[in-house]
């Protein structure tokens, strides 16, 4: 839900504190994103950050991973930093990047489903 709704990491932290008072007292629910990134890692749940535009419509990797703007809208790979004479430079590439998308790689996701033998008996087609 955090990466299909484009949730910032300080909303998601905010729903995880929520939930958390919500459940009874000795819950082991995480209360911030960083400790919920924490535990998927290990878990087996790797995953890729991609830069993206900000209108979500290129993916800056492969043949586009080195560029500073969008061919169409134009809009900066990096988050712009207006100077004091209001002049944006094309050419830096320093800061962070505009937009990052989460990918969750397919192969270890079924690796995790599949790793105990009564998840994988039921995950199998049946006739």
């Amino acid at each position: 839900m955090k990466a299909m709704n484009g949730w910032t990491d300080k909303s998601f932290t905010e729903l995880l504190g929520l939930v958390k008072d919500m459940l009874l007292e000795g819950n082991t629910l995480p209360n911030r994103n960083y400790e919920a990134k924490k535990i998927l890692f290990p878990m087996g749940m790797e995953y890729i950050k991609i830069h993206s535009c900000p209108n979500d419509c290129i993916l800056y990797r492969n043949e586009y991973k080195d560029l500073r703007r969008r061919p169409k809208c134009g809009l900066s790979h990096y988050k712009v930093k207006v100077g004091e004479n209001d002049e944006i430079d094309e050419f830096t590439k320093e800061g962070p990047p505009a937009n990052v998308f989460w990918y969750l790689p397919i192969i270890p996701r079924l690796k995790r489903l599949f790793a105990n033998a009564d998840d994988a008996k039921n995950l199998r087609q049946h006739a």
